[in-house]
């Protein structure tokens, strides 16, 4: 963040000014944890579910807060100088939201089902190439991350990829009033947080607020093969880029080939590398291509860009441990990531036995029973060795596998963790490949701590699979 003063804070908040001597003084940094204060930073005291952050005020001042931003009236424990807003969530979007239009920097923003997070990547690690600027970090999508990362933005930067995340209609609205991006990029439409969207037409209600927001001059680029993601196209007043495989894309992918850690493609005449592992990260990386090309980056940077991606922890990581392969998708799940877990599957080039580990999938209210049978049936057509279900819809699981044909012998239904374990200890052969996927909730990274030290490996030991064709 650049300076700015305690006037600017007050005026872009419409805050009230309490004990400060001086609205001339300048600040460097806005924090919502009292721990990372540091001299002269402004502590923003958000409430939060579990927390209140007007609790911490007087801990914010011990550590030498020039300020702390304050709801009006909120009875705290604090002798030094105050902002006092009417809300102080709202007062963030709108310092960050005034701070955002100080600077010129170019605003990408990136919502979807799924894939945000690896495309917001795969466009910083393209445009980097030829421009300076930042992108979201970590899980920033939302009220308090949206803002907090716009206020990262410096007069030096001349872009930021910003992932906008929603759990109900209006959630993108919000963010991008804040942001007020020029592009937008809608990598997929597919059932996730139905329970707060409450219908797939909610979903796709809820993300297409980003295109409706760009402004005629700005760009969309959108994910093409899907004729339910495509109609999107008609919200956006702008230029709108269909990317795919399908002949009707402007950004079109041929020659797709997968291997481990590597995803091979042409663009035209040009050829494209990404160390990925699987074919469902093609979308993001031609959002990435589009995004680039049309800002003015050469194929050679683009190529540059994708070639130099660093893959998000926990998104089909592969890795090898001795004999046995495994490949960690544990950070979160959906119907249509868990398709793309079992395609990933069934593409896997290997002979060694093929192992489903697939915790529950949370948040797909009434339809969440149809969702997981549906995963039996995916983990069926791709001929998946073993299948081994977790949670309060196991039973789903197996019964659509069971109808899609696979036998009864390889499927297992578990309510514990220690009954995954078990089974795992029966079925994992020495060379065997097993991928383990579920909702964050279901914390499916403790099958993938077990399956390293079975193996004799621990967590500092793992070793990531290199490359191959």
């Amino acid at each position: 963040m650049e300076s700015v003063s305690l006037a600017q804070l007050v005026a872009s908040t419409r805050g009230n000014p309490v004990r400060i001597p001086d609205l001339g003084d300048m600040f460097l940094d806005v924090v919502t944890d009292s721990r990372a204060v540091t001299e002269g930073c402004v502590f923003w005291a958000l409430c939060g579910e579990n927390q209140d952050g007007h609790d911490f005020v007087a801990d914010a001042e011990a550590r030498g807060a020039a300020c702390c931003v304050v709801n009006r009236g909120q009875p705290i424990v604090s002798t030094g100088p105050l902002v006092e807003v009417e809300h102080t969530l709202q007062a963030l979007a709108d310092f960050a939201g005034w701070y955002r239009l100080q600077r010129d920097a170019l605003i990408v923003g990136v919502t979807g089902s799924v894939g945000k997070t690896t495309t917001r990547e795969m466009i910083y690690s393209t445009l980097n190439m030829g421009y300076d600027g930042i992108r979201s970090e970590k899980n920033f999508n939302n009220e308090i991350g949206l803002p907090l990362t716009l206020l990262q933005i410096s007069r030096n930067h001349e872009f930021a990829v910003l992932e906008l995340g929603a759990r109900r209609i209006g959630d993108i609205r919000k963010l991008v009033e804040i942001a007020q991006p020029e592009i937008g990029v809608i990598t997929a439409i597919s059932p996730c947080h139905l329970e707060t969207f409450g219908s797939m037409a909610g979903i796709l209600q809820g993300k297409g607020e980003l295109f409706e927001a760009l402004p005629k001059s700005g760009f969309a680029v959108l994910a093409g093969d899907d004729e339910v993601t495509r109609s999107l196209a008609k919200r956006a007043a702008c230029k709108v880029i269909l990317v795919g495989q399908g002949s009707h894309n402007q950004v079109r992918a041929t020659q797709v080939e997968m291997g481990v850690n590597r995803l091979k493609f042409k663009v035209g005449g040009t050829n494209f590398e990404v160390p990925v592992t699987g074919r469902h990260y093609l979308v993001s990386a031609l959002a990435a291509i589009a995004v680039g090309r049309e800002i003015g980056l050469e194929n050679e940077a683009l190529v540059r860009g994708l070639k130099s991606f660093v893959p998000v922890d926990s998104r089909c990581e592969v890795e090898q441990l001795g004999a046995l392969t495994l490949i960690n998708d544990t950070y979160n799940a959906s119907p249509a990531s868990m398709q793309a877990a079992c395609q990933l599957l069934a593409d896997w080039k290997t002979g060694q036995r093929r192992v489903l580990v697939a915790g529950d999938m949370l948040e797909l209210g009434t339809e969440s029973d149809a969702y997981h049978q549906h995963v039996g049936t995916y983990a069926a057509q791709a001929n998946i060795d073993c299948v081994i279900a977790f949670g309060p819809h196991a039973d789903r699981i197996a019964a659509g596998a069971i109808a899609a044909g696979f036998p009864r012998h390889g499927i297992a239904t578990c309510s514990e963790m220690d009954t995954v374990f078990t089974v795992l200890d029966c079925w994992l052969d020495d060379d065997a490949t097993v991928l383990i996927k579920g909702s964050r909730g279901m914390r499916m990274e403790r099958v993938v701590e077990w399956v390293r030290q079975k193996a004799g490996f621990g967590p500092e030991g793992k070793r990531k699979l290199k490359a191959v064709a």
